[in-house]
């Protein structure tokens, strides 16, 4: 496993030095794309896992970040500029890879801030090994992907998933599934609030995002609940009760019904800091300035 330096003119950034972390998985090298911005003590942004999932959408919290912080952002593998290779993507593969990229890049204990599925990947890794993170912030969390939070059980959404990863038919199917119009109709559901903010230019960068040979196969996974870290609610609380580390989490005032209701419920539990601000899933990218007004007192303390 290495860490190498990328041009400017191989990676699309924010404004960081863009590197690329050499992964091995089960014999199979993926390249994982990377940005850094600031200094400081270190900070790790993870975005959230969707079909259109890139370190791209932390780019303005990262900026705000970076006085304060050297802030780290990761293209989870299977999505943004890292490796798509047809794996058959499942928890151990994030939990594995979170563990290794964290002690790959540093050396001293981290504040992370993750937003949405990333959020179980965190709390596990947290339980784990407690000494790897200072401060945890976890940003609209979710533990549970789109089709069996609409009620799918795992034989439909796996058969959803098989159909996906197919050739001919999969890639029909990732592609109605990922028209500009589909993503616009989904963020202006779930993921916005202010649709002003959805642009064309907006949206075309999405759907670009989604349109990386091989993108097809980690968003399946996602959207039918493979990539769900715990299966239960119980077991998502559990994690949180187990915790040695301080956590604080962000609720969008607009998020989804059975999202909000998850959220609070962890927000109930004794010990957790929590606040609540404009927006729905996609606060992070949707409201940066917003967030870091909420959690700079946690951040700094």
């Amino acid at each position: 496993m290495s860490t190498n330096l990328l041009s400017t003119n191989d990676a699309v950034g924010f404004g960081g030095v863009v590197q690329e972390y050499l992964w091995n998985w089960e014999n199979q090298a993926l390249h994982v794309v990377y940005e850094t911005l600031g200094k400081g003590s270190p900070l790790l942004l993870l975005p959230a896992f969707s079909s259109v999932s890139t370190r791209l959408e932390m780019g303005e919290l990262a900026r705000l970040l970076a006085p304060h912080f050297q802030v780290v952002a990761v293209d989870w593998p299977g999505f943004g500029e890292s490796s798509r290779p047809s794996l058959n993507y499942r928890p151990e593969i994030y939990q594995r890879f979170l563990e290794d990229f964290v002690k790959a890049v540093f050396n001293t204990p981290i504040t992370v801030v993750a937003a949405g599925h990333a959020a179980s990947y965190v709390l596990q890794l947290a339980v784990k090994q407690p000494a790897v993170f200072s401060r945890i912030v976890l940003l609209a969390p979710t533990w549970r992907g789109p089709l069996p939070t609409m009620g799918a059980n795992q034989q439909i959404a796996g058969m959803v998933r098989g159909l996906v990863r197919s050739p001919i038919v999969g890639q029909i199917l990732y592609k109605l599934n990922t028209l500009p119009s589909f993503l616009d109709f989904m963020y202006r559901r779930h993921v916005f609030t202010d649709v002003a903010k959805l642009t064309p230019s907006f949206i075309e960068k999405k759907w670009q995002t989604t349109q990386q040979p091989g993108a097809r196969f980690a968003s399946a996974a996602f959207v039918t609940g493979n990539l769900d870290a715990v299966r239960e609610q119980s077991d998502f609380l559990a994690l949180v009760e187990s915790l040695s580390v301080p956590l604080m989490i962000v609720i969008g005032e607009s998020s989804p019904l059975k999202s909000r209701e998850e959220m609070d419920a962890l927000a109930a539990l004794p010990g957790i800091s929590s606040v609540i601000i404009p927006g729905s899933l996609g606060l992070h990218e949707e409201y940066p300035t917003d967030v870091l007004a909420a959690i700079q007192d946690f951040l700094f303390s």
